[in-house]
């Protein structure tokens, strides 16, 4: 199925470069998000930020993790810098 390509806004106002792409999708999914009018460049455009948001989330996660680690270790040892000051 051929995407249209549609030159929506930026959240900031400035338009976003955009490139029509091919995608293969199950004929059943097809109607029924066109029955629902689902506007399939704008649903793919949502996906696609999330997968991408949440791959970069677990590789700085992963990336991190022995830094994470150790400062975890550090707190259990010798407590935050605020317990020394906190008064409740």
């Amino acid at each position: 199925m051929r995407m249209e390509s549609t030159h929506a806004k930026a959240p900031s106002g400035t338009k976003q470069a955009k490139k029509a792409v091919n995608v293969s999708l199950p004929i059943a999914l097809i109607k029924a998000a066109r029955s629902q009018g689902i506007n399939f460049s704008s649903a793919l455009e949502d996906a696609l930020r999330e997968k991408v948001r949440t791959g970069r989330n677990n590789r700085w996660s992963k990336d991190n993790a022995k830094a994470i680690a150790a400062y975890n270790r550090d707190v259990e040892e010798h407590g935050t810098f605020g317990d020394r000051l906190r008064q409740f």
